[in-house]
């Protein structure tokens, strides 16, 4: 495997491995590897329960927002080595993670500092779409309220009334 710095980006519809992706970061020159688990949590909305969610991503632009991401991200932190993103599609019960995420670097506070901008780019510019499923069978798409695109600026806990976000 090259020495040199590595970016993995990885849509699965499996169950995601924090240690997989704390491996895909490892390095002997970094003493940091900052790691974001983002899990699919109960919530509640007009009443109803969130059960889960179903994932779905336009993948060719996904890996290529990654990459700018990427870019993004080395050209802020400098010392930072390896950086891995896996991110769930399909359904992710409650309690599951949906995204993993580590940042290697020689020293935490740029890896802890790049890690927080990685989940922020990562909601707000790479197309991944979510639909809360509730308890009640009915289901929305939701808007990430970082996203770009989003045709609401508001917190993420307002649902679209219909179809996904374009």
């Amino acid at each position: 495997m090259s020495k040199g710095p590595r970016d993995v980006f990885k849509l699965s519809h499996d169950w995601l491995s924090v240690q997989e992706v704390v491996d895909a970061v490892s390095s002997p020159s970094c003493g940091a590897i900052s790691v974001f688990i983002g899990t699919t949590r109960e919530d509640e909305a007009d009443s109803r329960k969130v059960v889960g969610l179903e994932y779905e991503a336009y993948e060719p632009m996904a890996q290529s927002e990654f990459n700018k991401l990427c870019a993004d991200i080395r050209a802020r932190w400098q010392s930072v080595t390896h950086i891995c993103v896996h991110h769930r599609l399909g359904w992710v019960k409650v309690g599951d993670a949906s995204v993993v995420m580590a940042i290697s670097s020689p020293h935490r506070h740029d890896g802890q500092q790049a890690i927080q901008h990685c989940i922020s780019q990562l909601k707000a510019n790479v197309p991944i779409w979510k639909k809360e499923v509730y308890d009640t069978q009915e289901a929305n798409w939701k808007e990430n309220a970082e996203c770009s695109w989003s045709t609401q600026k508001k917190p993420p806990e307002n649902t679209l009334s219909e179809g996904k976000p374009e």
